[in-house]
């Protein structure tokens, strides 16, 4: 198998200029430096190709520059670019109802467009206390939301990600997520995993922290993204939404790297067969174009006009390739996410059986992760290997990325077809061996 010679000069020369002009805060996987791509293939500066299985952290939805969603653009920028949302424009509405008939409500859904995850996620928070006139809220462990000061105070799926910016927005509360692998809670006899995460939430942070009547809402991933692409275990999500129910707190889900089709259904939730309350929106949405949005039931998006604003929301470059995108995902890439993850995983599980450092398999469509552990008995997480297989495998031609303690994720777009997957499943197990060897 071919190692490739990256980073090439062009590449090399690129990287030196961003080191003295770009914020160094932003965390770089690897020295790969784009000049252009086409569905799940990309090339660098040098003319080095890959396969790419990452897709801009879920984002390439329908694969780089797709004819339809790059057609659309152009349409929509031969037309006007920006007009503010002082002022009305057709696929701003257009889009809106296009969310509203893929929603996971009964009732009629509301959006508030906006430009990115973290943004959607603020303009949830600020919904739920608008509409329930309180003002805490419950997160969960191992989560990942933003990184503005009012999502930070959701995130807990790394310190450094906190750290130098206390204090946050207070009256945040975090839950351990429900995750069936490694449990960080006792249950009783017969108590299913997700039953006893809602207990604690109950009897310990409704008892004892914070009163149900000051909880504006619960904060989830229904599958933890940053978090390590954690699925829950299977009777937490009826549970919670029985307690939320019950003391009149809403459900969020946070759905910015899981929705849009990903998992193989428009929005992850819908594995778990309830119903949220508000749901957040991004990456996937517009196929790499910056768009966030905040979709919540009528009854809930009931703030007086003034209460939230911006700029840039309903931008028509990203409504139409936003437009293009849902229309691309409902013709075939829905199915394809859900046939082809089933594909990866069934293909995944015959590979973990020949190496002894891959612990679970886990994922729903096009949503997966491998967790890597020093041994199967104790579970524990092998970051060490798994950032050395993320090095290799950029050198060998993959690009993918890791996400908890010890996880890699496979997130390619989601039009990627059989045969490119056999092809990054065969790069993944060599790099693999060459790391146990190693």
């Amino acid at each position: 198998m071919r190692r490739l010679n990256a980073p090439g000069p062009k590449a090399k020369a690129i990287i030196e200029r961003d080191a003295k002009v770009v914020s160094p805060s932003y965390p770089r996987v690897a020295d790969f430096v784009m000049d252009h791509g086409k569905g799940t293939e990309v090339w660098d500066v040098d003319g080095n190709r890959y396969l790419d299985f990452i897709a801009g952290i879920a984002v390439n939805a329908t694969g780089h520059s797709h004819p339809k969603v790059v057609q659309a653009i152009k349409d929509q920028a031969d037309k006007f670019l920006h007009i503010s949302s002082d002022y009305y424009h057709s696929q701003w509405v257009t889009l809106s109802e296009r969310l509203n008939s893929i929603a996971p409500f009964n009732e009629d859904a509301v959006s508030f467009l906006s430009n990115s995850g973290t943004e959607s996620v603020e303009a949830a928070i600020k919904l739920a206390r608008n509409h329930t006139g309180r003002t805490g809220f419950i997160g969960f462990l191992g989560a990942f939301h933003g990184r503005t000061m009012g999502s930070l105070a959701f995130t807990a799926s790394k310190a450094v990600y906190k750290n130098g910016f206390f204090p946050l927005m207070n009256g945040v509360i975090h839950a351990p997520y429900p995750d069936p692998y490694r449990p960080m809670l006792t249950t009783r006899p017969g108590e299913a995993y997700g039953k006893r995460v809602v207990r604690y939430i109950e009897e310990e942070i409704l008892g004892r922290l914070m009163p149900p009547g000051d909880v504006a809402a619960i904060m989830v991933e229904p599958i933890q993204g940053e978090g390590g692409y954690v699925v829950p275990e299977a009777s937490f999500f009826p549970a919670l939404r029985e307690l939320c129910d019950r003391y009149d707190i809403l459900m969020i889900s946070d759905e910015v790297q899981a929705g849009m089709g990903r998992t193989g259904k428009w929005w992850a939730i819908e594995h778990f067969g309830v119903e949220p309350d508000i749901i957040t929106s991004a990456k996937g949405i517009a196929s790499g174009v910056p768009l966030g949005a905040t979709i919540a039931k009528k009854s809930i998006m009931s703030w007086p006009e003034g209460a939230h604003g911006n700029t840039y929301g309903g931008n028509p470059l990203a409504c139409a390739a936003s437009i293009a995108t849902i229309d691309l995902i409902e013709e075939s890439y829905l199915e394809n996410a859900a046939k082809i993850g089933e594909y990866t995983m069934d293909a995944l599980e015959e590979i973990k059986m020949r190496h002894p450092n891959m612990g679970e398999v886990r994922g729903r469509g096009l949503m997966i992760g491998i967790d890597f552990v020093k041994n199967h008995e104790t579970r524990e997480g092998h970051k060490q290997m798994r950032d050395r297989i993320g090095e290799l495998l950029f050198e060998y031609g993959l690009l993918m990325m890791g996400c908890g303690p010890s996880t890699m994720r496979f997130a390619p777009p989601l039009c990627v077809d059989q045969d490119e997957i056999d092809e990054g499943l065969q790069i993944f197990e060599h790099v693999v061996t060459l790391v146990e060897k190693e």
